[in-house]
């Protein structure tokens, strides 16, 4: 078989595999009238999908459709971009959920999508049109002096030496996970996934949180992104707004609490 052939066969299974994913119900499959919205649920720096295990469980167990979106964590533009073509999938109601810089991802992905109705912040920011995370990170524990004792550099290949910020083992269960055990704070330590360092710079464009209803939760104890930043910034936005006893990955520590406010959030959409 030569290799136009070869192509054409290919091409081919492709467009059947296609047909066949599009005949099939997805993950963000249309509901039936009067089900419940889609929960997509959006990590930050620093963590996967994993980091979410706790609250995607229970939603499921209330009948929720969850979608737990990977973040790639290279630039505000960027992941948004991709958020907001997964949104363009789903038809029915959407509940937004991000924590941290996801916070920023979903702020930004939302707008123009008409079907989310509602936005939940976890530990997060709320930025405001061409503000960056790092402008909203005054007082984290990981704006230090010298960078090097917080975090890990690996270079970016092709990046115009741009660097991957990875949190060193030793720092990050004292910063992102005090009052989580500290076996399983080591395991999301091993876990995390690099942000790439140009993101913390990176501006907001618009956000949708000015024509969305939007709700905070609030952890006391987080040290990467303060409760009074995080206070300001929910109380600008207008959010309905919980404050739990958690540090900054309120939901590993949390989940009960992160799963009730996403459900009253579900409930208003």
């Amino acid at each position: 078989m030569n290799t136009k052939a070869k192509i054409a066969v290919a091409s081919a299974a492709v467009a059947g595999a296609v047909g066949l994913a599009a005949a099939a119900p997805s993950a963000g499959a249309s509901p039936v009238p009067g089900d419940k919205p889609t929960v997509v649920l959006v990590h930050g720096a620093w963590a996967d999908g994993s980091s979410w295990a706790g609250v995607t469980a229970r939603l499921q167990d209330e009948g929720y459709t969850v979608d737990v979106v990977p973040d790639t964590l290279r630039g505000v533009a960027t992941d948004s971009a991709n958020l907001h073509a997964f949104l363009e999938t789903i038809t029915g109601p959407i509940v937004l959920v991000g924590h941290s810089y996801g916070g920023m991802v979903i702020s930004n992905a939302a707008v123009g999508v008409t079907n989310v109705k509602s936005l939940v912040y976890v530990d997060a920011f709320i930025p405001d049109e061409g503000e960056s995370a790092g402008q909203l990170s005054t007082g984290s524990a990981l704006a230090v002096k010298d960078p090097s004792t917080v975090f890990n550099t690996v270079s970016i290949p092709n990046g115009g030496g741009n660097v991957d910020l990875y949190v060193k083992p030793d720092p990050f269960p004292k910063i992102f996970a005090a009052g989580v055990a500290p076996a399983k704070a080591a395991v999301l330590a091993a876990g995390q996934r690099p942000l790439a360092g140009s993101a913390l710079s990176e501006p907001s464009g618009p956000v949708a949180w000015k024509t969305l209803p939007s709700w905070a939760l609030i952890g006391t104890a987080d040290k990467v992104i303060p409760p009074a930043e995080q206070q300001y910034m929910a109380d600008r936005a207008g959010s309905h707004i919980v404050t739990v006893d958690a540090p900054h990955l309120s939901m590993v520590a949390k989940p009960g609490a992160v799963t009730d406010l996403i459900t009253h959030a579900a409930g208003d959409s």
